[in-house]
């Protein structure tokens, strides 16, 4: 080993030392985040601590498929392993719900990253502060040359991310993002970090029209185990994030765990829990689930996924789709073209196209380094003819602004 590599290695060590002796409690709120009055998170991680998923015979995932509406019980059963030797069965009922409420119509956004810089230690991400990738953020002019570039495309819905810095992306950034996509975009996602919900309610404001944040794994003490530092590791607060977001005006929330982190039967069970009573709670809130499955990312060969492969994948997509029927569902370009056309012929109703995930890129060349890996770089045009090659009706947007 050379001198430099055993200096920065004696660093890391002593940098990741102070970094557990000064670690902040996972579960304790920081003084600037808002404590809601809700027992949300307390029901769904009862119900994933509670839900054995090893109990469950085929006649029970039978008795769940014979049913019109599920239960937790029902959606329990179609994640366990005795629902995979169905899952022809479960596929072909789950096709049923999403032809039944969404037709042949799947939707086409694009995700659009305008900064990467992040305050948080997640170990799995290419965006975390320890990793060494090239940071970069857009101009307010920048960022409006690569929605036009977008705008260009046809696309009419943009998801916009950043990493979780406050500090080098605060809300009124995000905001001004917003107000410039509105011109562009009929429909404005955002996945930044979580906020307090009269952040939320600013950000609707200047024009989002929904949330989505990824809860990463709902067991507490996995996610401590992953979360070392910064906002993120605060474990509640990240997973009160939807409910705040209505509570600030937000017209839908969208759901996920990232599938490979722990077990993905317990954290798909937890995401659809999570969901299911906050549409309970909220019942105008239009729900979204998200299925990304851990990918290799830049600079970090020790994080490799948990075992999901394609069949549970389906089982997880499928069992969402059954048990809360009339949400939206995405597949994004972590999985690759053979794996998209399958999923949205089956039960996804949701698709990216023409993605980069640096930031930037749309429009020219990246300026920073992206967050993981992709496995489908089809353009907007290559996606919208494969999904008319499948027999189904690509739709930019169904919203009309009066």
């Amino acid at each position: 080993m050379s001198e430099m590599k055993m200096n920065e290695s004696i660093l890391s060590e002593e940098i990741k030392e102070h970094q557990k002796e000064n670690r902040i409690s996972h579960m304790e709120y920081l003084p600037d985040m808002e404590k809601i009055d809700s027992d949300i998170e307390e029901k769904v991680l009862a119900a994933m601590e509670a839900y054995d998923y090893e109990k469950y015979t085929e006649r029970e995932v039978r008795l769940a498929l014979q049913k019109d509406s599920l239960k937790p019980e029902d959606f329990g059963a179609l994640l366990s392993p005795a629902a995979l030797p169905l899952l022809e069965e479960i596929a072909q009922r789950a096709q049923e719900e999403t032809r039944k409420h969404f037709g042949n119509s799947i939707y086409m956004f694009t995700p659009l990253y305008i900064a990467n810089y992040c305050e948080n230690y997640c170990i799995y991400c290419g965006f975390n502060c320890h990793n060494r990738i090239h940071r970069a953020r857009l101009n307010a002019e920048e960022i409006e040359r690569e929605m036009e570039a977008i705008a260009k495309t046809g696309l009419q819905e943009v998801l916009i991310l950043t990493g979780e810095s406050k500090k080098m992306s605060d809300v009124k950034y995000i905001g001004e993002a917003c107000k410039l996509a509105r011109k562009y975009f009929k429909v404005i996602g955002l996945e930044v970090y979580p906020m307090n919900s009269d952040e939320y309610a600013y950000l609707h404001e200047c024009g989002a029209d929904y949330v989505t944040v990824f809860q990463e794994t709902y067991h507490a003490d996995k996610y401590e185990t992953l979360h070392l530092a910064g906002h993120k590791r605060i474990f509640p607060y990240r997973l009160n994030a939807q409910e705040r977001a209505l509570m600030g005006g937000m017209r839908g929330v969208g759901f996920a765990a990232l599938l490979g982190l722990d077990d993905f039967r317990k954290d798909a069970f937890a995401t659809g829990m999570h969901a299911f009573l906050l549409q309970k709670k909220y019942p105008h809130a239009e729900i979204a689930f998200s299925c990304p499955r851990l990918r290799p990312i830049i600079n970090n060969e020790k994080i490799r996924p948990m075992d999901v492969h394609e069949a549970q994948l389906l089982q997880v997509i499928a069992a969402y789709r059954i048990f809360m029927p009339f949400s939206s569902i995405t597949i994004s370009t972590r999985e690759c073209e053979r794996v998209r056309n399958h999923l949205i012929n089956i039960a996804a109703t949701k698709i990216s196209a023409g993605v980069s995930v640096g930031i930037g890129g749309h429009e020219g060349e990246a300026k920073g380094d992206e967050q993981f890996e992709i496995s489908d770089g089809r353009s907007v045009e290559e996606v919208y003819q494969a999904i008319l090659g499948l027999g189904l009706q690509p739709v930019m947007s169904d919203y009309i602004y009066v």
